[in-house]
C-alpha cells in the first residue's frame, strides 16, 4: 500500500513493537499468538486468521445476555457507545433486558443489536451474524438512523444525536456518499471491530455482496485508510480489554488489535518505519479512575531520558512529567483538577511518542 495513505498528522501517535501490552497479558492465553512474531502483510492476515477461526457460535437470541457480561457500565447500565457522553451525562441510559427493543419512536426509547459491519454486507450469514466482536448494544432509533451507512467523518451533518454521532457526507478523501460518524471517544473501538472483521473472515468472504466501504471483507482503501486512522488516534481503553476478556469466555476468540495494536501496521502497511520503535511495557491504573483523586503508571522498558505527557482528545498538553528509567518503575500522576472524560498519556522519548494509553475519568 501507497504510504501516502499513511500520511496522517498523527503519525507520531503509531503504536510500533509492542510486547506482552500489559494490560491484555493477563488474560490472554500464553502463547495464543505465537508464529506471528516474524510475519508482516498478507502472511500475518492469514495466520491470524487462523488462530482466530472456527470460534464458538452464538445464537442471536443469545446477545441480549452476553451484553450484560461484554457492555456494562460501571453503574450497571448498558454501555451504549452511539448515545454515551464520557464523563458527562447522557440523555438516556438503559438496563438490561427491560430496555430491549421493541419499537422505537426517537432516541431512548429502547437498545436492540447493532452490527457495525452492518449484516446486508455479509448477506445475513452465520457465525458473522452473531459475531460479538462487531456485535454492541445501541439506541434503536440512532441504530435506525445509522443504517447500513459505511463508518466515515461527516462534513456536513443531516442528523446529529443527543451524545454527538452524526449522520452526512463523508468528507474523507476517496468517498463523498453518506456515512455515520460516532464520537472521538468511541472511533478506535469501532474501527478495531471492523478490522477484526478483516482478518476473521479472511477468505470466507466468497459470496458476500459488498457495500461502499467494503470489497468482501476487505476494506476499500479510504475505509481502510481511515480505520488506521481511528486505531491510532483512539487507543486501545481498558472498556475494550474487558470486552475483548468476556468475549473470549463466550466465543472462545480474541480481536488480535486490543490485545497487539501493532498488528494493524503490521498487516497493512508492513513497510512503515521502525526507526522509532522501543520494546515498551505500560500499565495506568486505576483505569476507569476518580477524577479526584489520582492514577499511576508502571512501565519497563528501554527508554531512559523520556517524559509522560497526559493530553486532551484535541491533543492539548495539560501535564507533563519527566523519567528516567530502564528497569520497572511506578510513577503517579495527579489529576485531580481534570475534568471528567477521556484522556491520553503518552510516553515521549526524543520527540517521539513510543506508546499511548487512553485514560478514563469519570
Amino acid at each position: 500500500m501507497k504510504k501516502s495513505i499513511y500520511a496522517l498528522n498523527l503519525r507520531w501517535q503509531i503504536v510500533t513493537i509492542l510486547f506482552a501490552f500489559t494490560l491484555t497479558a493477563k488474560a490472554q492465553p500464553a502463547g495464543y499468538y505465537n508464529g506471528t512474531e516474524d510475519l508482516t502483510g498478507t502472511a500475518l492476515r492469514q495466520a491470524l486468521h487462523n488462530i482466530i477461526e472456527n470460534h464458538s457460535t452464538r445464537s442471536y437470541a443469545q446477545l441480549w445476555e452476553d451484553f450484560e457480561l461484554t457492555d456494562k457500565k460501571s453503574n450497571g447500565k448498558v454501555w451504549d457507545m452511539y448515545s454515551d457522553k464520557p464523563g458527562g451525562t447522557p440523555a438516556y441510559q438503559y438496563n438490561f433486558f427491560v430496555d430491549q427493543c421493541g419499537n422505537y419512536s426517537g432516541e431512548g426509547s429502547c437498545y436492540n443489536r447493532e452490527h457495525s459491519w452492518p449484516k446486508s454486507w455479509f448477506n445475513d450469514q452465520m457465525p458473522m451474524y452473531t459475531d460479538l466482536f462487531h456485535l454492541i448494544p445501541t439506541d434503536g432509533y440512532v441504530n435506525g438512523r445509522r443504517s447500513n451507512y459505511p463508518y466515515g467523518e461527516v462534513g456536513s451533518a443531516n442528523w446529529t444525536s443527543t451524545n454527538g454521532s452524526k449522520v452526512g457526507s463523508n468528507n474523507t478523501s476517496g468517498y463523498s456518499g453518506i456515512v455515520f460518524e460516532p464520537i472521538d471517544a468511541y472511533k478506535g473501538d469501532l474501527a478495531r471491530g471492523v478490522l477484526y472483521m478483516t482478518v476473521r473472515y479472511y477468505g470466507e468472504d466468497n459470496n458476500w455482496p459488498g457495500s461502499d466501504m467494503t470489497n468482501g471483507a476487505s476494506l476499500k482503501p479510504w475505509a481502510l485508510a481511515l480505520m488506521l486512522q481511528w486505531h491510532q488516534q483512539d487507543p486501545v481503553s481498558q472498556k475494550e480489554i474487558n470486552r475483548n476478556n468476556a468475549i473470549y469466555n463466550l466465543q472462545h476468540n480474541r480481536n488480535p488489535f486490543i490485545d497487539n495494536p501493532d498488528f494493524a501496521l503490521r498487516i497493512y502497511d508492513p513497510t512503515a518505519s521502525t526507526e522509532t520503535q522501543h520494546i515498551v511495557r505500560m500499565r495506568v491504573y486505576p483505569n476507569p479512575a476518580d477524577a479526584t483523586s489520582s492514577v499511576n503508571i508502571k512501565w519497563q522498558s528501554n527508554v531512559s531520558n523520556a517524559s509522560v505527557i497526559v493530553t486532551d482528545l484535541s491533543g492539548r498538553t495539560l501535564l507533563t512529567e519527566p523519567v528516567n528509567a530502564v528497569a520497572e518503575q511506578v510513577s503517579e500522576l495527579l489529576v485531580k483538577d481534570f475534568e471528567p472524560g477521556f484522556y491520553l498519556i503518552h510516553l515521549i522519548q526524543n520527540h517521539q511518542t513510543v506508546f499511548t494509553q487512553k485514560l478514563i475519568l469519570n
